[in-house]
């Protein structure tokens, strides 16, 4: 199965590429590289009052896609990365770990969902990145578009989880 997946998405990605994609895909998926930006994003809203509770949400979220997603599901799973099946050296340094889920994208959809939360003007824009993040591990051949898929979900599902989370200690006091 990983064969035939590996092999149609390098049939779909091999057209698209370019020296000026290869350059700006690796670029947004840098931004999420050990969750560089959703991590200090949240951290720089803690210290405002107003977004407190969305940093709250950020690091809460992407806290469970890290224990779970990265810890429990990828070595669980032990998916081989596409590039290794099929016999090519990726754009980026080769990731060690595993694909299933893309950690890059559940990191991604926890912080846009995070966001959209409590500010859609700007959660939508966080959604349409996280999207673009996907891609980018898409065309970097480093995830199978079902990696990049359930990572959208299990992230999207880490922002509402962290949002429960924050309604039930809230009104003891946050």
């Amino acid at each position: 199965m990983n064969f035939y997946e590996a092999t149609f998405l390098y049939n779909l990605i091999h057209p698209l590429k370019s020296q000026f994609f290869d350059h700006f895909f690796m670029f947004i998926s840098f931004l999420f590289n050990n969750g560089y930006l959703p991590i200090t994003t949240g951290v720089i809203l803690l210290f405002f009052k107003k977004h407190r509770r969305t940093g709250i949400r950020i690091l809460i979220s992407l806290t469970i896609g890290i224990i779970i997603g990265n810890g429990i599901l990828k070595p669980l799973i032990a998916r081989t990365r596409p590039f290794y099946v099929l016999g090519i050296e990726p754009v980026v340094k080769a990731p060690q770990d595993f694909s299933f889920p893309s950690g890059h994208t559940q990191a991604a959809f926890a912080f846009a969902t995070s966001v959209f939360v409590s500010h859609k003007k700007q959660g939508i824009f966080c959604l349409v990145l996280a999207t673009i993040v996907g891609f980018s591990r898409l065309y970097l051949l480093v995830h199978y578009p079902t990696d990049i898929v359930f990572g959208a979900i299990l992230g999207i599902s880490w922002g509402m989880l962290a949002e429960s989370i924050i309604n039930k200690f809230h009104k003891k006091k946050l």
